[in-house]
């Protein structure tokens, strides 16, 4: 990519951002300018990865093509209220909640925007990533971003409105999967599995099924029929999941975060 991309704000997932940009090789260290409210941690990234570090977010702004606003939500407004952009930038924000609509009432009209709904998968490059756009964002534009987002895992665009259920399946899905293959070691512990072996093996199942349906693009319930063999231990087990309503369950709960995440957003907007 022959775009300067600029970070205000280099936490968790701003750094991951700018790891996964140098580890994938989509710019070099000298094409990313990052400012960060700790002097120590902007000192940090300039001495391990090279990257050109600002003295604030007006100084990223002048330098970068691309600018990602990796701040808290309740920052966002008084970050992009002191800042200047052109019609020429390519302004990304990855702060939940936080409509377009809002960001284009703190940064101004003429100026492409984007939402980013990554998940914390992402700090070890397996993330996905949705993005959503408004109107003045260019194909070009549209493919720098997926190609940044790419970085640390999946990347794809949707409509914005899908984004509170993004937020509920992809974004909250983790803590989902963590209770999963809490529950999962728990039975193995209960077989007399130890602690270790038991989370070891709960994990990896975990990781290895999502992997088959990844690459071989076979609906799940083809891939849990071949598992499932008859009279065999594995519907056994299933006929319990499917009595205790497991599938209800996690239906519910993707339902509910996209609500609470619809709530959030609404009540940031008043």
């Amino acid at each position: 990519m022959d775009k300067t991309i600029g970070f205000i704000g280099a936490g968790a997932m701003g750094g991951a951002l700018i790891e996964g940009l140098l580890a994938s090789r989509v710019v070099p260290a000298e094409r990313i300018v990052v400012f960060d409210i700790s002097r120590e941690r902007l000192e940090e990234l300039a001495r391990k990865h090279g990257i050109r570090p600002a003295a604030g977010g007006p100084q990223v702004v002048e330098q970068a093509d691309i600018v990602v606003v990796a701040v808290k939500p309740e920052t966002v407004a008084g970050v992009l209220r002191t800042l200047s952009f052109k019609p020429s930038h390519l302004v990304i924000s990855v702060a939940a909640g936080i409509t377009l609509k809002q960001l284009e009432g703190w940064i101004g009209p003429g100026v492409p925007i984007m939402r980013a709904m990554p998940n914390t998968p992402a700090l070890v490059r397996e993330g996905i990533t949705v993005l959503a756009g408004n109107g003045l964002v260019t194909p070009e534009q549209g493919k720098a971003a997926l190609e940044i987002f790419a970085s640390v895992g999946q990347a794809l665009l949707l409509p914005e409105d899908q984004l509170d259920a993004v937020t509920g399946l992809s974004g909250s899905g983790p803590a989902y999967v963590y209770l999963f293959i809490e529950a999962l070691a728990d039975g193995g512990v209960l077989c007399g599995l130890g602690r270790d072996t038991a989370l070891k093996l709960a994990a990896q199942t975990v990781l290895g099924a999502a992997r088959m349906v990844l690459n071989t693009g076979e609906h799940p319930a083809v891939l849990k029929s071949q598992v499932t063999s008859p009279g065999g231990t594995t519907i056994a087990g299933l006929e319990v999941l499917e009595n205790r309503a497991l599938r209800g369950a996690l239906m519910e709960a993707v339902r509910a975060a996209a609500r609470r995440a619809r709530a959030l957003s609404e009540g940031q907007g008043k």
